[in-house]
């Protein structure tokens, strides 16, 4: 193997492996930020190391067995730590010295509810939405900071920042790593489920950029969608969270044209929706409803999502029953932005004037004032009901709206075809 190889071979084996170290060694250490050193001085040993003696036959049992020796050597060093600290460094010692196939087995048999810890530690309602998105990125997708400041478009000191400012807020409150007795257990998933949605959406629909979508981070929230769906297999909403991921990443390839122009989900090509995903995402769906709870916001988008995925065309999908399912979730979790959503749907089902008037009461609310969406979707039910003129003002209202280039041109391209018809 070339030095090259072994490069990308450690590459990738750090990815896939980072959560699971992170995870272990903050069990350990108790300490996030310690954690994190810990195993990126167990990353260095391994470019010096594998490159001259070969890969090992467990790289990732290589990396936490290093790991513990390093953090074992810097417990040594710090004399002046508390004597937990010293008692944590002797009980580490003896577990490095115990038999050599007990690290590994231990490591399975705990792995799944340290990840678990990790994720509602990362997660914290002590953290910004912000900071809980870029300490997920960074200990369980295992990100650079570089990484995470391209995909949401800021600046990498900023990114750098909000990790470091997170890591000492849990430090600070002295957070346990711990496993959450079960009336804590849903709202803390909720807050996990916030993020790893939030990641997607960013990819799904870029809010900024050049881009329309990053596929990149859509595929990240899945994976850490499916890893949750696995940790906590009893929950609903995780599932109808997979669900809906599934499903609507069946999209991706549709959702743009050659030169990476949208193309909006009316006139997609359906041949090229992922029918893999889609059955994942139906298989995700009947397993989040076979729990036989009440269905939760994300069971429900999943559900509307499902509609289009079982529809062969855009003229075959039941805008009845998606109407019903937004009436169910706006009940459930009322907000402006489901509303619009739901007069979307009223108006595929009942005619754009049906779907109007919901959005003219929106839009007097004031709610949505710097949405985008809004005057989007009023101007393509103005032009559905022959209102050019008005279609295109609210089109290019949209457009200075939006901060995505591509959705911006689309938007401009939707009000010059209003104009048009104004002449025509």
């Amino acid at each position: 193997m070339t030095a090259t190889d072994t490069r990308r071979t450690i590459d990738a084996v750090w990815r896939i492996e980072y959560a699971r170290l992170i995870a272990g060694l903050t069990r350990m250490l108790r300490d996030v930020g310690l954690a994190e050193e810990v195993a990126q001085d167990a990353l260095v040993v391994a470019l010096e190391q594998w490159p001259r003696s070969g890969v090992p036959d467990n790289p990732g049992a290589w990396l936490m067995a290093t790991a513990k020796h390093r953090a074992i050597d810097q417990l040594r060093r710090r004399r002046m730590l508390s004597r937990k600290h010293q008692t944590l460094g002797y009980e580490l010692e003896m577990e490095q010295l115990s038999d050599g196939d007990s690290l590994e087995r231990s490591a399975e048999d705990v792995v799944g509810d340290d990840l678990l810890r990790l994720m509602f530690i990362a997660c914290h309602p002590l953290l910004s939405t912000e900071a809980r998105t870029a300490l997920t990125l960074r200990l369980l997708a295992g990100l650079t900071t570089a990484e995470i400041a391209r995909a949401f478009l800021v600046p990498e000191a900023t990114i750098a920042q909000r990790i470091v400012r997170a890591k000492r807020t849990l430090a600070a409150a002295r957070v346990p790593f711990e496993t959450l007795p079960p009336e804590q257990l849903r709202e803390r998933l909720s807050s996990v489920m916030e993020v790893i949605y939030l990641v997607f959406n960013e990819g799904y629909s870029a809010t900024a950029g050049d881009d329309w979508m990053r596929q990149a981070m859509c595929e990240e929230a899945l994976r850490l969608g499916r890893m949750l769906a696995e940790l906590a297999p009893l929950e609903s909403e995780v599932h109808g969270l997979v669900a809906l991921m599934e499903i609507q990443a069946s999209r991706l390839q549709a959702r743009i044209g050659p030169n990476g122009e949208p193309i909006l989900l009316m006139q997609q090509n359906r041949a090229l929706w992922d029918q893999l995903l889609i059955h994942r995402g139906l298989l995700a769906l009947g397993r989040g409803e076979a729990l036989g709870r009440m269905r939760g916001p994300y069971l429900l988008q999943a559900a509307i999502a499902a509609c289009h995925a079982r529809a062969a065309s855009a003229a075959d999908t039941d805008w009845v029953l998606i109407t019903a399912l937004y009436d169910e979730l706006a009940r459930l979790t009322p907000s402006p932005v489901v509303e619009l959503n739901r007069a979307v749907a009223v108006s595929m089902a009942y005619g754009p004037a049906a779907g109007l008037e919901l959005a003219d009461r929106l839009a007097s609310q004031g709610t949505l004032r710097s949405y985008h969406l809004l005057p989007s979707v009023r101007g393509d039910l103005l032009a559905r009901l022959g209102r050019y003129r008005e279609a295109r003002g609210e089109f290019e209202r949209a457009a200075t709206l939006t901060r995505n280039t591509r959705e911006s041109r689309l938007l401009l391209d939707r009000a010059a075809a209003c104009e048009r018809e104004e002449i025509t």
